[in-house]
């Protein structure tokens, strides 16, 4: 193994640790531990649908944050900086037991997650970009955040049932913490960073028209999958509890989501470079639109598990995917985008969970919440294959090469 590979490697394996602690833990351990917590009535559907956006909200604020900068030469000390703070709030999650302090750590959290997601996947496809096959580690970079959800689904219902909800915030946290240490000095700013990128050739020659009609495309893709998964992102644990006789079944859902979250993103990319990245993108939200729908439409434990299944194959395939064809039609430019697309996404997710709180609220029962989402995203399917212009229809349907992932 060459000492370029090498680093590449270790550079992934931090990337996978980072994505984990904001993604996997940060941002969705919320999920499992939600039931409990409602359980203990420690707030309402609603509250609970608040806290959530609240998260999102602090997501959506440092997505803006990290695209107004573009230089790179700060982006290794904040992205610690964030790693620190995530754990911190996750930890302290279970030290207080103020709805407005958890408003408040939900956000803080949200905005860490985002500085991470940002700057960690910038720093990873710059490091990555001078393999073979970069594709191949940039899907497994992503699948930290299915590793995190995987984590979360098996360790949970222990940590509820040995030590509480507050005990169980914490554990997280500890075992984070653990990671943060061991990924430390594996996150390092690769080498020339930026040169592969400044260097690679568009895949096709386009005006600004062109690009202008891709990046719109994009933008209204992207936040309708941000309105629409996070509803399930936030509610399918809570849901499956409350259906009759799937109580056991309601951890294994979760569980089931990141497990397949895990090989997604790979699997995904490969698809991509097959078949073309605007066809891979309408297959990905088209399969989660059933899979967000199928718990519902059949109630029992094989669309409960099908549906976990399907929505987590697609819901981390759909941002690998926005942001490889991203990089993919912006080379040199890209960094900027990227960040306002999480900006984008991150609007869909502050505004998703609050609807779908009030809808709960108001009904009981969380059934219109997730049809509603799931035509969201169905949408946001549709919304990749219709024209987008004669010429910006026509240079999306070109397959880059893998290699400029």
């Amino acid at each position: 193994m060459n000492g370029h590979k090498k680093r590449s490697l270790l550079l992934v394996g931090g990337g996978i640790a980072s994505l984990f602690i904001a993604m996997g833990v940060g941002r969705f351990a919320y999920t499992p531990i939600l039931p409990l917590m409602l359980k203990q009535q420690l707030f309402s559907e609603a509250g609970a649908g608040a806290l959530a956006s609240s998260n999102y909200a602090g997501y959506l604020a440092g997505a803006i944050m990290t695209s107004l900068g573009t230089r790179k030469e700060n982006r290794l000390t904040r992205l610690k900086l964030a790693l620190v703070v995530s754990v911190a709030t996750t930890a302290w999650m279970g030290g207080t037991d103020s709805y407005a302090l958890w408003l408040a750590l939900r956000f803080v959290s949200g905005f860490a997650s985002a500085v991470i997601f940002v700057y960690v996947s910038g720093l990873v496809m710059d490091g990555v970009a001078g393999l073979s096959k970069p594709h191949h580690a940039v899907g497994l970079f992503y699948s930290g955040v299915g590793l995190g959800i995987t984590a979360t689904g098996f360790a949970v219902p222990w940590l509820q049932e040995q030590y509480g909800w507050r005990g169980t915030w914490l554990g997280m946290a500890l075992v984070c913490a653990v990671l943060l240490a061991l990924a430390w000095t594996k996150l390092r700013e690769p080498a020339g960073a930026g040169v592969a990128e400044a260097r690679a050739p568009l895949s096709v020659p386009e005006d600004r028209s062109s690009l202008t009609s891709f990046k719109i495309r994009l933008l209204i893709v992207y936040g309708l999958e941000g309105l629409g998964y996070i509803v399930t992102g936030t509610f399918l644990v809570a849901y499956v509890q409350q259906l009759s006789a799937m109580h056991s079944f309601s951890a294994w859902s979760w569980i089931l989501a990141g497990a397949t979250a895990v090989p997604s993103c790979w699997l995904w990319s490969l698809l991509s470079a097959r078949i073309g990245s605007r066809p891979a993108l309408f297959a990905a939200m088209a399969l989660q639109a059933v899979g967000i729908a199928l718990p519902v439409v059949y109630p029992a434990w094989p669309g409960v598990l099908l549906g976990a299944v399907l929505f987590g194959f697609t819901f981390m395939g759909v941002t690998t995917l926005t942001v490889s064809w991203t990089r993919q039609r912006m080379p040199a430019d890209s960094g900027r985008f990227v960040g306002v697309l999480t900006a984008v996404y991150g609007t869909g997710q502050v505004i998703g969970p609050i609807a779908a709180g009030w809808i709960v609220s108001g009904s009981g029962h969380y059934q219109e919440a997730l049809i509603g989402a799931a035509l969201i995203v169905c949408a946001g399917a549709l919304a990749t294959i219709f024209p987008a212009g004669r010429q910006g229809a026509g240079a999306e349907t070109v397959r880059p090469p893998a290699v400029k992932q």
